[in-house]
């Protein structure tokens, strides 16, 4: 289950969905990179380990999940010096900017994410039930 579940997560960036539900594009023309995947280090962050009996997905980059569940924030920008367009420079004083972060679920469940347990369930019981078929023949 950990496998599939984390090849699956793994995909939606490929997808740019929630397996089938679509990731609200940027508001602003990408300079660089892909929706979700400039680095690709937050793709790359995803760990995945049992946990009693289930799955536990953790990723160690702190904007995880704000992208995952979407929400507000915010965001500290330094001090830096800026250009004008008459080629004037000048300071801009360190600050805190609110932005809202549309949701761009990656992980989580789903229809689709308990479809893929249901399957993998399925797929063990009738492996299981193969299995102990093939054993009361062999010792009858």
């Amino acid at each position: 289950m950990r496998v599939e579940l984390t090849e699956e997560f793994d995909r939606n960036f490929e997808r740019k969905a929630f397996f089938t539900k679509k990731w609200k594009p940027r508001t602003y023309p990408a300079t660089r990179g892909s929706l979700l995947i400039v680095t690709g280090k937050l793709r790359r962050s995803i760990r995945s380990q049992v946990q009693g009996n289930g799955v536990r997905f953790t990723s160690s980059v702190p904007y995880a999940s704000i992208h995952n569940e979407g929400g507000e924030g915010t965001k500290s920008v330094k001090a830096h010096t800026r250009k004008s367009k008459k080629g004037k420079s000048y300071t801009v004083r360190a600050h805190s900017r609110r932005f809202t972060m549309p949701q761009r679920q990656f992980i989580g469940d789903g229809d689709e994410t308990r479809k893929i347990i249901e399957n993998i369930v399925k797929d063990n019981v009738a492996l299981i039930d193969k299995e102990l078929v093939k054993h009361i023949k062999s010792n009858l």
